[in-house]
């Protein structure tokens, strides 16, 4: 509702604020706003009387306890000390529970000169919540996490965020709540993701955000590490007792024609991304250099096709499922594994504990998990030079290894009849833009570019992978509010996989998200033949999907810039020729390209093993670089919230070294192998 604030003629609210309020239809919300342009202007008198007015009209509103209290502090504001007493006294009257109002009761009382009744106005809040003890507090937590542990099982994705803002309020020291409750407003499109709150500081909030939504939420590759870094020292705790686990000298295996003994660990080798990813890589590894070992540690499957192709293709299938940590750690042990690879990172069902016990001599990451463990046991991460340029090393704890992408996939599975767009509820003449990325990469500023895209291309749509109808119609009057048709946004609902493989090549054009953008599901768009714009950031995540479209052979699809992304999605739509051109190269280098070379991606990763093998029996296992990740977590954490969407290089690494400068300023910071490095002479 549009409220007029104050006439230019005189020092009171104008006639219509005063009539809404009388007529009861100015919403608290509208009140306060107004009030408070009043108070803002100097307009302290026009701001009590609006007040006064609302409280004598609306009295059977359920907020009139908070008008009462805003009221007060206007009238103290005014210096009508005993003016501000009534209406807190008021306010309470109709809410006894209301703290801030015994609070500011008991000071406008002390400001009175009325000490002893202050004093006894706030004992008498304090003996009313001399129950609500630490005990109480606990289990209040406990409860409401539950509650929103279990609603978002359900899929009442609003009715847990609700319940988990209430649990992080309560204690935000405690990041679990917090953690979910952005992933979820993420999840659903609210935007500011991190939404004020009087109770949890914004700075709180970005302590609880887990690895994963900090990836969706900003460009930021050493601030990510740093996450990292805490979120491992939070999830493994003290230190474990290791005295069962003595370090497990390498054998030598080197040059001797025995094979290494490698072990996959993992709770999505299953039909999953990561599944379908890595299942013809586990078919192609050659059985006279390598022992494959696969753990698995997701819930039992009882039919699943991509599971029955791995436990065919391993050396020795085995179910991690109902074993603990210790025991589990213990197995691997047994087995005499040599080179440990973490395919789950920090992802749904991963067990990292697993690989703290330091079960075999060598453990990587790779695959999985977009980014740094920032752990003290991973020792080296495999990715591609596009992905991690040379320099970038700087943002990982690991030693960093290299094969030609890191992306693979399944050139066997299956690819169902390509539709026609009527089958997928898409019209014929339309040029459709298309993004089926989860709801959660999807940004305010991401959409924002959408929306430019689409009315600067009135013959458009923007092709989705559905959400809740909830968040599906958050979306479409967020483009309607920008001037663009809702009918505009056309949702796709869930399909099998190779249905879904079939239906993307009938889209014009891939649009990426950022910052996280598109990993398997732009290999699956490449593979249907549909060329994806993408715009490369800092962080892995960031850059994932430049890594796939260059490793198909279009790197012109990188854009530098979010205006040159939506100049090119423009520009696409308006020079159709030049499109069909991307489309026929990715086609003509469809079997040649790095993308769907596996039989040599198995090999240099097979090369990489026993370059670790080398490297550890030699004594040269690299130790993680953890060096002051507190403090670049600290500068992190600050810079986030400056929301800097994107940024080149060279300006990102001199805002954090301004920052490093100021804080050795005060207390010396010992230098590092990251941008805190020596000064040469």
């Amino acid at each position: 509702m549009t409220v007029n604030q104050a006439s230019s003629s005189n020092d009171a609210a104008t006639p219509s604020a005063l009539d809404l309020a009388r007529n009861q239809r100015l919403s608290l919300m509208d009140l306060l706003s107004v009030a408070e342009a009043l108070n803002a202007a100097g307009q302290q008198a026009a701001a009590a009387d609006l007040y006064k007015t609302w409280v004598a009209f609306n009295d059977s509103n359920p907020t009139v306890h908070l008008a009462y209290f805003n009221y007060a502090v206007t009238l103290s504001q005014l210096g009508d000390r005993a003016g501000a007493v009534q209406a807190l006294r008021a306010c309470l009257k109709i809410n006894p529970q209301f703290a801030p109002g015994h609070i500011n009761l008991g000071r406008a009382l002390e400001d009175s000169g009325l000490i002893g009744q202050a004093v006894e106005q706030w004992w008498q809040y304090a003996e009313a919540t001399k129950h609500v003890d630490a005990e109480t507090i606990g289990h209040r937590h406990m409860i409401l996490q539950n509650i929103g542990r279990v609603l978002e099982g359900a899929g009442k994705l609003g009715e847990a965020e609700a319940a988990l803002l209430q649990a992080f309020e309560l204690r935000p020291e405690l990041p679990e709540a917090g953690q979910h409750w952005a992933s979820l407003r993420q999840r659903q499109c609210k935007w500011p993701v991190l939404a004020p709150s009087n109770h949890a500081p914004a700075r709180k909030m970005v302590d609880a955000m887990s690895s994963l939504t900090l990836s969706c939420y900003a460009d930021d590759p050493m601030f990510q590490l740093a996450k990292a870094y805490r979120y491992n020292k939070t999830l493994i705790g003290a230190r474990p007792d290791l005295s069962q686990f003595p370090r497990r000298a390498p054998k030598q295996k080197s040059g001797t024609g025995q094979r290494l003994r490698v072990g996959y660990v993992s709770s999505d080798l299953r039909d999953h991304a990561v599944g379908f990813a890595l299942c013809e890589v586990l078919e192609l590894h050659d059985k006279d250099s390598v022992e494959v070992f696969a753990y698995y540690c997701g819930n039992v499957r009882k039919t699943d096709s991509t599971q029955e192709r791995i436990k065919a293709a391993v050396h020795c299938w085995r179910d991690l499922h109902g074993l603990d940590d210790v025991a589990a750690a213990s197995q691997i042990i047994a087995d005499e594994i040599d080179i440990l690879i973490d395919v789950n990172g920090y992802t749904k069902d991963a067990r990292t504990k697993i690989f703290a016990y330091r079960p075999a001599p060598v453990i990587v990451s790779f695959c999985g998990y977009p980014g740094s463990m920032g752990s003290p046991f991973h020792q080296y991460l495999i990715s591609d030079e596009q992905m991690i340029p040379p320099g970038n090393e700087i943002y990982y704890s690991e030693k960093v290894l290299y094969i030609a992408c890191d992306q693979p996939l399944d050139r066997k599975r299956p690819i169902a009849a390509r539709p026609s767009r009527a089958d997928v509820g898409l019209p014929e003449d339309a040029f459709v833009y298309a993004s089926f990325n989860g709801m959660q990469k999807i940004t305010a500023n991401c959409f924002a570019r959408w929306i430019t895209i689409l009315s600067e291309t009135p013959g458009s749509v923007l092709w989705l992978l559905t959400g809740d109808e909830d968040v599906n119609q958050r979306l479409r009057e967020t483009a309607e509010r920008s001037g663009v048709s809702p009918d505009r946004l056309i949702f796709a609902p869930k399909a099998t996989n190779p249905q879904h493989i079939a239906r993307i090549g009938v889209a014009d054009l891939f649009l990426d998200t950022f910052p996280y953008g598109a990993h398997s599901t732009a290999a699956d768009a490449i593979t249907s033949g549909l060329p994806v714009l993408t715009m490369p950031g800092k962080t892995f995540a960031a850059r994932f999907c430049g890594s796939i479209v260059a490793a198909a052979g279009v790197p012109e699809m990188l854009c530098t810039s979010p205006e040159d992304y939506v100049a090119r999605a423009i520009g696409f739509e308006r020079d159709r020729k030049s499109l069909l051109a991307v489309r026929e190269s990715i086609a003509r280098q469809r079997e040649t390209s790095v993308l769907r070379d596996i039989p040599a991606l198995a090999r240099r990763l097979e090369e990489l093993f026993w370059q670790m093998q080398g490297e550890c029996e030699r004594g040269e296992t690299p130790v993680p670089d953890l060096s002051n990740l507190d403090v670049y977590y600290e500068i992190g954490a600050e810079a986030v919230l400056e929301n800097i969407e994107f940024e080149d290089e060279q300006s990102y690494r001199e805002r954090y070294l301004k920052k490093l400068a100021q804080l050795h300023d005060y207390s010396p910071i010992a230098y590092d192998r990251r941008l805190w490095q020596k000064p040469t002479a």
